[in-house]
């Protein structure tokens, strides 16, 4: 029997091998000079990118419409003022926090910076100790049993609980703001990571020792790795629950901030201003889920269903 030179499988059909062998030349020949598929360019690579920019734009369409709805009903008088500011209210109130420096609210920039700030130093800490807790407790049973009941006890306290104490223990400058966020992102984090570790297949960890790995070894090559899926979905959760945290720790006394300009637009009842500032905080967590799927689709790439 017959056996081909590159890979080695065997065959009882040599004619069968030309034909084929033929046939892939012919379908080689239509590729384009540029490397396309075909004469018209829609081959199977092209498809599935084209697909994806043309489903991006159509989820531009539900909103675009609600809002011209809502622009209708409002000028209509459908939708009292009183009640929701009309989208054209809104946006030029948003262009006249960025443009003034109200004394009242400041400028729209400043209060997002301020924000953001706040959540960036808070998120980062959160993260960072929620990995750090959850390879304790995913690699040891002495951890899981000394730490992860306290983690337990204290993620099913409700947040707006800890606020009197947090201004008792530390006033109402910009640490319990930051808490808020980092308690928010931790959680979500620990328990994804935990699980993520805990659910590694175990022949791999069996392989690291056929193959001689120490232990520092197996746990940056196999159980990190093998982690970082459900460690990613953790992290895409706690974005969303330290921006939610984020908006009840600037409302606690704060002078600057989204959060304190909602306090402010309350106490004079500018619908305007609130809407304003809950719109920056809806695109500011569509930015950052943006860039954590970004980060997933990377880091993922290996994987089917992220790689394509």
């Amino acid at each position: 029997m017959p056996e081909t030179a590159e890979t080695g499988l065997i065959t009882r059909n040599p004619a069968g091998l030309a034909a084929a062998s033929r046939s892939g030349d012919a379908a080689g020949a239509g590729d384009g000079a540029d490397g396309s598929d075909g004469a018209d360019g829609a081959g199977p690579a092209a498809s599935p990118t084209r697909r994806r920019r043309r489903g991006r734009w159509y989820r531009l369409v539900s909103p675009v419409v609600l809002v011209g709805f809502w622009q209708a009903a409002s000028s209509t008088g459908i939708l009292p003022a009183s009640k929701l500011a009309s989208p054209a209210s809104i946006a030029h109130t948003a262009y006249t926090l960025v443009v003034t420096n109200s004394p009242t609210y400041g400028t729209l920039q400043g209060s997002l910076l301020t924000s953001f700030g706040r959540w960036a130093v808070g998120f980062s800490l959160g993260i960072i100790i929620a990995v750090l807790l959850a390879i304790v407790t995913g690699l040891s049973r002495v951890g899981e049993t000394a730490v992860d009941p306290i983690l337990q006890a204290l993620r099913s306290i409700p947040l707006l609980g800890l606020i009197p104490l947090f201004i008792v223990w530390f006033g109402i400058g910009e640490l319990p703001k930051v808490l808020f966020v980092l308690l928010s992102a931790l959680f979500p984090m620990y328990l994804n990571t935990f699980a993520g570790i805990r659910g590694v297949d175990s022949k791999l960890g069996e392989l690291g020792h056929v193959l001689g790995l120490r232990k520092r070894e197996m746990i940056r090559h196999i159980v990190l790795p093998g982690a970082l899926p459900q460690a990613l979905t953790g992290l895409q959760l706690s974005v969303i629950s330290s921006l939610l945290a984020l908006v009840v720790g600037e409302q606690i006394n704060a002078t600057s901030g989204l959060g304190f300009m909602i306090t402010q637009a309350q106490q004079f009842l500018d619908n305007s201003v609130i809407m304003v500032a809950l719109i920056v905080y809806a695109i500011l967590g569509l930015f950052l889920n943006g860039a954590v799927r970004l980060l997933q689709r990377k880091a993922l790439a290996w994987r089917r269903d992220f790689g394509q």
